[in-house]
């Protein structure tokens, strides 16, 4: 039986830019889709210029758009706005998150769209999504963490230690949001026959990600504090220092993994029914007393000596890696969860979509130049090499 994969047959055309419609579709190819990545000429993607760390390309570049065709079109020409119809004649799904209110003035509206294409699937991701007060204001990642309330609850105690994500958590979000919505209307298309439009607001899309928290302060309590890497209200629940400079990360989540923890880790049982500690929101109001203890006896013990203890007691630790620990990492190598996709720069390694699906494996093709793709593409919509010629020339592809 020969494989197939899922979204073989599915054509995307994005308008995209950035992290987070580049994340969505960047999954959608990962499943088969053909993805054809429309970016202006010259310049293409900005996210292509924000550093070089990956033998010159970008980092954020190479990880959102492998397996993809890049189309160059200078959108504000009218001979690019032929082709782009050409394309969604033709597509199953546009995806775009151009600047608020962009897509409608180029007649790229669901509605515009709907009464041409009428199976034709549009996502439109923004900041804040359409209408309201905060419709047509700029988004970035870091504002987004700061108006979903994600700065308020990350980091350290004090105000000046409130601490952002390391990766770009609301574009993230925002994409996950979109793919998954992308293919319940595919299916939806299915039943009905019909295309419909799928509005992804990277705000809500955080805040969904915020419901603990949210919900720990409800009705005016107060939120959980900030604890930096250790748990705001679970206790021990964290980074710990170790013998030899090392530090390792532990969580307990019961009492049953605190008596262990103190009968098999800390070597000290009758800590257990200590009154100070015998129960969690007893511990984390004690924290920094029992921080000390513990502490204390992990100061004579190397890493590893710790991590085989907490192994004996069942509790669950972790290393804390740096970005080559992760590269390097026994879990990803023995499970062979890394593939070389091409580039402009050559073969790279890129971590295979973390669903692992029996049946079919993910499609891993390599990351575009740009407008790498143009003439095969404008030749299979009929243009002639002169054509194509006259097009370049002239700046519209």
């Amino acid at each position: 039986m020969t494989e197939q994969r899922p979204l073989e047959g599915i054509t995307v055309v994005s308008l995209e830019h950035a992290i987070a419609a580049p994340f969505c579709t960047r999954q959608l190819a990962d499943l088969g889709a053909r993805v054809i990545k429309v970016e202006r000429p010259g310049t293409g993607d900005f996210a292509r210029g924000y550093d070089e760390r990956v033998r010159g390309l970008a980092s954020h570049f190479v990880w959102t758009n492998r397996s993809k065709e890049s189309l160059t079109l200078d959108l504000k020409q009218d001979e690019a706005g032929a082709i782009l119809d050409a394309l969604l004649a033709d597509a199953d799904v546009l995806v775009q998150n151009l600047a608020p209110g962009a897509a409608a003035r180029m007649g790229l509206s669901f509605e515009a769209l709907h009464a041409r294409f009428p199976r034709l699937i549009v996502c439109d991701i923004s900041g804040y999504g359409e209408g309201g007060p905060y419709e047509k204001k700029k988004a970035y990642d870091l504002l987004i963490q700061s108006e979903g309330g994600f700065l308020s609850v990350t980091g350290g105690p004090g105000e000046e230690q409130m601490a952002k994500a390391g990766c770009s958590i609301a574009d993230i979000s925002a994409g996950m949001y979109a793919y998954s919505g992308i293919l319940s209307a595919l299916l939806l298309r299915g039943k009905t026959g019909q295309g419909s439009r799928i509005d992804v607001s990277m705000l809500e899309s955080l805040v969904e990600w915020m419901g603990y928290p949210m919900y720990y302060a409800f009705d005016g309590a107060p939120p959980p504090p900030r604890a930096g890497a250790a748990h705001s209200t679970i206790y021990p629940y964290g980074p710990f220092p170790t013998g030899g400079g090392g530090t390792v990360m532990l969580g307990l989540q019961n009492e049953r993994e605190w008596a262990a923890f103190c009968d098999k880790v800390l070597l000290s049982p009758s800590l257990a029914t200590d009154e100070r500690f015998s129960a969690n929101f007893k511990r984390s109001a004690n924290r920094e007393v029992l921080r000390q203890i513990i502490v204390e006896r992990f100061a004579p013990l190397e890493v590893e000596a710790v991590i085989q203890r907490l192994e004996d007691a069942q509790i669950a630790s972790a290393r804390v890696n740096d970005m080559q620990g992760v590269w390097d990492h026994p879990q990803l190598k023995a499970r062979d969860r890394w593939r070389e996709v091409d580039s402009p720069a050559g073969p790279l390694p890129s971590l295979l979509p973390p669903a692992r699906n029996a049946a079919f494996t993910p499609r891993m093709d390599g990351v575009p130049a740009l407008g790498q793709h143009s003439q095969g593409i404008l030749d299979q919509l009929g243009y002639s090499v002169e054509a194509i010629n006259s097009l370049r020339e002239r700046g519209v592809i």
